[in-house]
């Protein structure tokens, strides 16, 4: 199975650097979508996940019409990540797909709301308390990117250490 970890005009640098580490650890892609909010040479994106930036897949996208062209909703497994998800993140049955997208929009905006209303059946959401705005995005980038490797029994993954 492949994860596709898509960030739509990320903001923050050290968040795409944990998020480049997670994608590392399992194996996933991670796409790019520009504008970004900073460079991918800035030194605190480096600090982030520097021991693990050269066992990255990256794509980088010019912009997000440019992604979806490329890789339209309607042909693939995509997923929407927000707080106004239709299901939760854990209900798709991601281990009956062969290739799975998972997008995530800015810290500060989340994705586009005429994106979410159009593939409004694609969006998920990742349960939280009502009195709270949101997780921050590399935490939410984990937990959605490990149920999938759990739901696909962590292929391809490490599950017993070999250091005890």
């Amino acid at each position: 199975m492949k994860i596709h970890v898509v960030l739509v005009n990320p903001e923050i640098p050290q968040n795409t650097g944990n998020i480049a580490r997670t994608c590392a650890a399992i194996g996933a892609k991670l796409h790019l979508v520009h504008p970004l909010g900073f460079s991918i040479s800035e030194k605190a994106l480096k600090r982030a996940g520097l021991d693990y930036w050269d066992k990255l897949d990256i794509e980088e996208h010019i912009s997000f019409e440019s992604f979806l062209k490329e890789y339209p909703p309607e042909e693939t497994n995509m997923f929407f990540v927000t707080t106004k998800g239709k299901q939760v993140y854990s209900d798709p049955a991601y281990d009956q797909m062969e290739e799975v997208f998972i997008l995530f929009g800015r810290e500060t905006k989340g994705l586009p709301e005429d994106i979410l209303q159009k593939y409004l059946t694609k969006t998920i959401r990742i349960p939280m308390r009502e009195t709270l705005r949101s997780l921050n995005l590399s935490n939410s980038v984990a937990i959605v990117a490990y149920d999938i490797c759990r739901q696909n029994h962590f292929e391809g993954l490490e599950t017993i250490s070999q250091y005890f």
